[in-house]
């Protein structure tokens, strides 16, 4: 095991024990195909696979017919972009998304562009939530629909969902929002009610790398989408390929888990959090990327003026695992999109760090990371001629 601190829950979760366990019985004994409809062994997988679903749907109080298994938030994120385009709405062709929406939802945009759709990107404020007048403005008759994560990934901020929600309906567009990161963090009933669409990702919520989710709000009547991946007709046509029984059992078993702990969760996790937000504030000129604003329980952004970002993450790498945006982008050399999007000057936004917690980080570790990363500042900014100048 790694003697790092684990500060990057919003990457990626350690696959839980009791999800582990829930799932090795249908990788070797109950093996079959849900789709072999012939034999026993693939009577048991089709059962398993149905009771996770309507495990499933019920923690997330909707119709077991709303839930399409994907391998992850990216394809869930296509199937939605891409089914509503090319499904076709009449005239309507106009995709209203933001710039600091994740990069799944962004490439989609942009290759949606290439076959054609128009496609608004709006700015955000300096706390990183969409500005309602610009909205307003930016929806027309043609938008088909609206793109607007729950919870950003990077800063945790969490979007007034209800307003835009209200103006989508009013113009006749379809809502979808990326709710990856908000799966056993805060409560989703809310949102759920609000949006025609939604998707979700195991490996956020201690489950499996390879499993994900798209909602369909049936209650709203958001039309079923056609399927991104065809071949063999499977999940009802929605989604084609051989179903895998072992990573829904365990998505199931991880949304169970989640949702039986989520209150006492989410008060220890923001209790951290807070602590973690108080040491690193004591840095000297730490900028603060997210604390003003409503965000998810676990997680913190700073920004450390006159530091080198990459030479500030090298240097903690060896003791606590960080990052400096998402790691879906981990290979841009550019700063992060969503601190641009957030009007962060470019230099600053170099030298930024989030950091996420999660079920197993304890209180001592908030207090050896706070003291760590002020150590590596510290470090960085020596020889600084620009940091000296500024004393």
């Amino acid at each position: 095991m790694y003697s790092q601190l684990y500060f990057d829950y919003n990457a990626t979760t350690p696959c839980a024990p009791e999800v582990l366990q829930a799932m090795l019985p249908y990788f070797r004994e109950h093996f079959g195909n849900p789709s072999s409809s012939h034999h026993p062994y693939g009577w048991l997988a089709k059962s398993a696979v149905e009771e996770a679903r309507s495990e499933i749907a019920n923690v997330l109080d909707s119709s077991p017919d709303s839930l399409v298994f994907t391998s992850g938030a990216t394809e869930s994120i296509n199937t939605v972009l891409k089914g509503v385009i090319r499904k076709g709405r009449g005239n309507r062709n106009h995709i209203l998304t933001s710039k600091a929406e994740h990069k799944a939802v962004l490439d989609t945009c942009a290759y949606l562009e290439t076959e054609g759709a128009e496609v608004t990107y709006l700015d955000v404020g300096p706390q990183g939530l969409v500005r309602m007048e610009d909205f307003r403005q930016a929806l027309k008759p043609e938008t088909a629909l609206v793109a607007i994560m729950y919870a950003n990934n990077e800063t945790g901020v969490i979007q007034p969902l209800e307003e835009i929600a209200a103006l989508s309906a009013g113009n006749g567009s379809l809502l979808f929002s990326d709710t990856t990161q908000a799966l056993g963090k805060v409560p989703l009933h809310p949102v759920l009610e609000l949006v025609d669409y939604a998707c979700f990702s195991g490996h956020k919520v201690y489950a499996p790398k390879g499993i994900g989710l798209v909602y369909t709000n049936l209650n709203k009547g958001a039309p079923m989408l056609p399927s991104l991946i065809q071949g063999g007709g499977q999940q009802k046509g929605q989604r084609g390929g051989t179903i895998n029984t072992p990573l829904i059992v365990g998505l199931a078993r991880a949304i169970s888990l989640a949702s039986e702990n989520l209150p006492a969760e989410q008060g220890r996790l923001q209790g951290l959090r807070d602590r973690l937000d108080a040491g690193l504030s004591q840095i000297q000129l730490a900028v603060s990327n997210n604390q003003s604003v409503n965000r998810l329980p676990n997680t913190s952004h700073f920004s450390f003026p006159f530091v080198d970002g990459a030479n500030l993450l090298n240097a903690l790498s060896r003791k606590i695992a960080v990052s400096n945006g998402s790691a879906c982008n981990s290979a841009s050399v550019e700063p992060s999109h969503v601190l641009r999007a957030m009007g962060v000057e470019k230099s600053l936004a170099y030298a930024s760090l989030r950091l996420s917690i999660g079920r197993y980080t304890a209180e001592e570790d908030i207090d050896k990371a706070v003291n760590i990363i002020s150590e590596a500042v510290s470090r960085e900014r020596e020889g600084n001629i620009l940091w000296e100048r500024s004393q």
